[in-house]
């Protein structure tokens, strides 16, 4: 029975909106888990440590997964969306949402892991909602696939190569970049412009239980708490963060201690937090000549908290002002006053919305002159046959005149 005007008219909205909808999903997906690559390497090594094989992999090993994990949902939701490669994009679509409900059904029963990690810190869900987030993503995608045909293509073709380029170009720079600086966009609980103190008296007395985010403890050498002590004085503090300090880098120890003299001579608390056993605390001091003083902390809390092994945290009272990888940590050689002024300055309250705005304008304007680009191409065309084939029939209608008047003579 041949489909009516409008059920096929009902079938290419259904189509379109699925895809739209997979796009932004694997899109949004993807893009923070390039905001927080490091993030997702501490997930797969959950991963693997839940599944038994986290002796096999490593730390370059999982860095290596969660990179092409962000990479394939970043460049399958943008093919998604352009319609590029639409049957092979679909039928890779429909059998990767199948590898990955039947993932999540085992999480959700099993629970290994209270969080999948699907995107990352910016939204949490449970395994159960993962499972039926990916059981509606999966119908989604069947639809797709059946229909590719009705997808709408926003780029030719021939010029779908500049889009596909780009997207992997610029998701493989961008992810490179977060790795080597900070995630421009810091989802977790100890971003810039919060109080920790605030967070952790919360948490321990539940005196507002909206701000039950922080759990963290500070024990010095000797095993006493200071973490009330610590974080309720007053003025700026120098936190610098080192979770394992057998494999932090350090290559910029002597900027770390110019900033501890810098903060000696100015009156300010200076302390490195760690996980470490005493014999690395004193192996860290003997190859930098550290002489600040350390404290102990839950080691997963420290790589919540700066995605740098190790980064510095710079705070006001209890509040977090400016936070540095170890790779763009202030040079104060010099005494530079404005290096000075600029790491004690406060954060600007629109400083995460002007990071997203420029993200997306960086990726955004491109592809859409690259799309201007194709539809004037593809209309330039569409011109230049019209005009030929009115050319032609001009010629046809004056050959067909002079004919004509070439028979009336005779």
């Amino acid at each position: 029975m041949p489909m009516t005007r409008s059920r096929k008219l009902l079938c290419w909205w259904l189509t379109n909106l699925c895809r739209l909808v997979l796009s932004a999903t694997f899109i949004f997906s993807g893009t923070v888990k390039l905001i927080d690559p490091t993030g997702v390497q501490y997930k797969v090594e959950d991963y693997a440590s839940a599944f038994g094989t986290g002796d096999r992999v490593g730390p370059l090993t999982a860095l290596v997964m969660a990179l092409l994990l962000a990479l394939l949902e970043f460049t399958l939701g943008v093919y998604l969306f352009f319609g590029i490669r639409r049957h092979r994009t679909t039928q890779f679509l429909f059998l990767f949402m199948s590898v990955m409900t039947a993932l999540t059904l085992y999480l959700a029963v099993e629970n290994p892991i209270t969080n999948c990690g699907c995107f990352g810190d910016a939204l949490v869900l449970t395994n159960w909602q993962t499972f039926w987030k990916n059981v509606v993503l999966l119908g989604m995608s069947l639809a797709v696939m059946l229909g590719y045909r009705r997808m709408t293509r926003f780029i030719t073709e021939r010029n779908q190569w500049l889009v596909s380029l780009y997207s992997l170009v610029f998701a493989l720079a961008f992810a490179f970049y977060n790795l080597y600086a900070l995630p421009v966009v810091d989802f977790r609980p100890y971003r810039v412009g919060l109080d920790i103190y605030k967070g952790v008296m919360d948490e321990r007395y539940g005196t507002d239980m909206s701000m039950r985010y922080i759990d963290l403890s500070m024990q010095d050498e000797q095993y006493n708490d200071i973490t009330e002590q610590w974080l309720s004085a007053e003025g700026y503090k120098f936190l610098l963060v080192a979770p394992f300090l057998d494999k932090a880098d350090d290559s910029n120890s002597d900027r770390i201690n110019d900033l501890y003299e810098f903060a000696v001579a100015k009156g300010y608390p200076f302390l490195c937090l760690t996980s470490s056993m005493s014999k690395d605390v004193e192996r860290w001091r003997d190859n930098t000549g550290a002489e600040y003083p350390f404290a102990l902390t839950d080691g997963t809390v420290l790589k919540t908290m700066i995605r740098s092994n190790p980064g510095l945290i710079v705070l006001k009272g209890g509040r977090i002002i400016r936070k540095y990888a170890n790779t763009q940590l202030p040079d104060l050689q010099g005494e530079n006053a404005n290096v000075q002024s600029a790491m004690l300055s406060e954060p600007s309250e629109h400083s995460y919305l002007r990071a997203m705005l420029r993200l997306l304008l960086l990726f955004v304007v491109p592809l859409a002159f690259f799309s201007l680009a194709d539809r004037i191409w593809v209309g330039s065309k569409y011109y230049r046959r019209y005009r030929n084939r009115k050319r032609i029939n001009i010629t046809n209608q004056l050959n067909n005149y002079s004919n004509e008047k070439k028979d009336c003579s005779r």
